[in-house]
């Protein structure tokens, strides 16, 4: 299934949303907003939709399909598509490696250009044993104490490096489930070594024209403790392998009420931030729908990340990608209200006023530090998202325009009620 803008075209029709946004752009050029280059900006920024988002995840107790789900590569680039026609802010997609090993790469990168995809970061796989593999990550993979089992994992890595240079990407993600669940089970230092060691010889096997993400977690699926659980770790890591190293940041990957805005601002002023993973979570790694739990601390990361935009040439372009799992929502109608809330945060922090904010932090004025972030949070950016969408021929209103148009019926009608995505 494709859309094509001609589909949307009449859903666009609504006598509200150019009244809205005149409104709004009126009040913001009076403040001094460029608003049409916050519009450039909005509707340049892209996210990366993962191959294992779009099927249901599930919890370690049952598994509850939506029905309809991409069944093959080639369906979950489709329902990527999908998204990015209806959004104009999905892009790119991110493949997970075996889970979706291209069988063609020309007829896989030709489909994905068809629905104005890239590659994006593509993503390795320690943390299972694979059906070919001779030996087990059960104790660890490129932290393991088997020299063999180490080997096997930096080989899988590369491998996915020489899949990722024929679908045109140029980035891997290495997340690692390494570590133990019991006190006395591992040696910290040694598995730290054999670690970084590990990660020496992967990102000595990297294009020129690479980058490696090294991403962190503090526990899960081991509690006592994780081989890389935090971002001083992941720095460490990087700056060990090099100056194409860095850390990446899943906003799920933290102890409860960790400062992430602090997380991000620093890794940037080191030039070390190379990706953002998005979701939302109340206790852990709920991998929730981006802004349902936390919208303000969204804000308040993404106030940072244009700050560091803005003013840390030292940090590359970042990489952006949504990371969540799906249970009890159509997993298509969940990656639309994470793309817009993305968005709208974004934009909201696009209209903080910096100038200001900095004259305020410099006489120590506290509250005038309150009422400038507040200000901006509290404006209904939706008319400026909806511009955005609209100026690349996207839906005004994504999540109704699918429903409208009945994408999850005729997906079902297409693949069938009991498809399973490749993965999960």
């Amino acid at each position: 299934m494709q859309l094509q803008k001609s589909h949307l075209q009449e859903l666009n029709t609504s006598p509200h949303h150019a009244r809205d946004y005149n409104h709004l752009a009126d009040r913001l050029t009076a403040r001094g907003v460029a608003v049409e280059a916050l519009i450039s900006d909005l509707a340049a920024f892209q996210v990366a939709i993962p191959s294992w988002a779009l099927g249901a995840g599930g919890t370690r107790f049952g598994r509850f399909s939506f029905h309809g789900e991409p069944g093959s590569l080639e369906q979950k680039i489709e329902d990527v598509g999908l998204l990015h026609a209806l959004t104009q802010t999905a892009g790119a997609i991110s493949l997970h490696i075996p889970w979706d090993t291209p069988t063609d790469y020309a007829a896989v990168r030709e489909l994905a250009a068809a629905h104005g995809l890239v590659f994006d970061a593509i993503n390795s796989n320690t943390f299972q044993d694979q059906p070919d593999a001779t030996l087990s990550y059960k104790h660890g993979s490129l932290s393991s104490t088997d020299e063999g089992v180490r080997q096997q994992a930096i080989a899988h890595n590369l491998e996915v490096i020489d899949i990722g240079e024929k679908l045109g990407s140029t980035s891997l993600t290495v997340w690692l489930a390494d570590g133990t669940t019991f006190p006395g089970q591992r040696n910290f230092q040694r598995s730290l070594l054999q670690t970084e060691d590990s990660l020496k010889q992967i990102y000595a096997g990297l294009p020129t024209d690479w980058k490696l993400f090294i991403e962190y977690k503090p526990y899960e699926p081991n509690f006592y403790s994780t081989v890389i659980q935090d971002w001083g770790t992941s720095f460490l890591l990087a700056n060990a392998c090099g100056e194409r190293a860095y850390t990446l940041v899943d906003l799920g990957h933290h102890l409860p009420n960790s400062n992430i805005e602090q997380i991000v601002s620093t890794l940037m002023l080191k030039g070390k931030l190379g990706g953002f993973h998005f979701n939302d979570s109340k206790y852990g790694d709920d991998d929730l729908t981006v802004g349902s739990i936390k919208p303000y601390a969204l804000f308040l990361i993404f106030n940072e990340l244009v700050y560091g935009m803005r003013n840390n040439p030292q940090n590359p372009p970042l990489a952006w990608m949504i990371d969540a799992s799906h249970n009890i929502k159509d997993p298509l109608e969940d990656l639309i209200q994470s793309l817009e809330a993305i968005q709208i945060a974004y934009a909201k922090a696009l209209l903080v006023d910096q100038d200001r904010l900095a004259a305020a932090q410099h006489d120590h004025d506290i509250v005038e530090c309150q009422e400038v972030l507040q200000d901006a949070f509290r404006t209904d950016v939706r008319p400026l998202v909806q511009r955005a969408r609209l100026s690349r021929g996207g839906a005004l209103h994504p999540l109704q325009a699918y429903r409208t148009l009945g994408v999850r019926d005729r997906l079902i009608q297409e693949r069938g009620r009991f498809t399973v995505a490749t993965g999960l």
